[in-house]
């Protein structure tokens, strides 16, 4: 069984690398705007339910980063209010089986949303925070999800 702690730490290095794939695909000539930004919501996501694991809030499956902010509201200063991550949501899934680009924020707009949380989640995750709020317990990715 993972601890916590693993899981938020691997969760984290995932959403880095999203990070730097949306980066390189918003920059790129020809991509669709959809692609670039299903990226830039994963990112989001996953660093958002690292901060879940690194605060003890259980999991769920879900693509609703709005629901995830709103779960941390208690356990974590976000830089956005749920409004705004929501505004990334519809990437996740929906937009992603449309061959139409339907731009609810800009390129620019969204790598500074990308950017907040994982730089957020370093401060928060950091290892004294995640020792005091997390000793003892573990959990593992699966279990929690279901929670």
């Amino acid at each position: 069984m993972k601890h916590a702690l693993d899981e938020d730490r691997r969760l984290l290095a995932i959403a880095n690398s999203d990070r730097d794939a949306f980066l390189v695909l918003a920059a790129a000539p020809g991509i669709r705007l959809a692609i670039a930004m299903f990226l830039a919501q994963q990112a989001v996501e996953k660093a958002l339910k690292a901060t879940q694991f690194a605060f003890g809030i259980a999991a769920r499956r879900t693509h609703d980063l709005a629901d995830l902010a709103v779960s941390l509201k208690d356990a974590a200063e976000l830089p956005f209010p749920p409004e705004e991550y929501a505004r990334l949501s519809p990437y996740a899934v929906e937009f992603r089986y449309d061959d139409s680009d339907i731009e609810l924020m800009t390129r620019e707009q969204a790598a500074v949303i990308v950017d907040a949380p994982l730089l957020g989640c370093k401060t928060s995750c950091g290892p004294g925070i995640r020792e005091k709020r997390r000793k003892g317990h573990e959990h593992s990715w699966s279990r929690n999800i279901r929670a």
